[in-house]
């Protein structure tokens, strides 16, 4: 009796402590993610690479994968923000090719004939959702179906939403860019890897 008396004086005591904390404190606990999360993301990161390679839906079908006010980036180094090349839905459609007929003629895309093979996914709980690191390998480089090159990977910042788990943000680290048989150029400098903001042509497809 004394036992289990100590023992729900010392739960009182951690509960009350855990209230003193700041709410910010509090609310920076990671979520407890279901297995059903994890399948969620993973098969949220599968879709990205078959939307990215083929545009339906005037290109939303791929938007629709992120969040509203998603953005896609790219960057030469794992952990940095990278540069912005589309946010929101309507720019995010046009990465993946889309226009306001229909979507861009494939063989006009930088990315043209590349199947994205994104592996070793790693989702890590956050307070506000989850974030994703996983590496991409492409098949098909440069319109050779036999050539494969590591293009870098992705960090992801997910969140749950009504309609089910979606990509915030997602950077394409790309370390190696300026050697990479589709991107780089003979100078050694990178070519430009997305043309969603410029509308550059090519444009190109991660």
């Amino acid at each position: 009796m004394l036992r289990t008396m100590i023992q729900l004086r010392l739960c009182a005591v951690a509960l009350a402590a855990s209230l003193l904390l700041p709410a910010h404190a509090r609310d920076a606990r990671p979520l407890k993610l279901t297995a059903l999360d994890y399948i969620e993301i993973e098969q949220l990161s599968s879709r990205y690479a078959f939307a990215i390679e083929t545009c339906t839906n005037r290109g939303y079908d791929y938007a629709d994968l992120y969040t509203d006010d998603g953005s896609f980036a790219v960057s030469q180094e794992w952990g940095s923000p990278g540069k912005v090349y589309a946010h929101g839905r309507d720019e995010l459609a046009r990465v993946d090719g889309g226009t306001a007929d229909g979507c861009r003629d494939p063989k006009t895309m930088l990315g043209y004939g590349i199947t994205h093979l994104i592996v070793d996914l790693v989702i890590t709980p956050t307070a506000t959702g989850a974030t994703g690191k996983s590496i991409l390998v492409a098949l098909g480089v440069g319109g050779n179906p036999t050539t494969i090159e590591r293009q870098g990977g992705y960090e992801d910042v997910y969140v749950k939403t009504r309609n089910g788990w979606r990509i915030r943000s997602r950077v394409h680290v790309f370390p190696n860019m300026a050697e990479s048989v589709q991107f780089g150029h003979p100078s050694g400098t990178p070519a430009t890897p997305s043309g969603a903001a410029a509308q550059s042509t090519p444009q190109s497809k991660h």
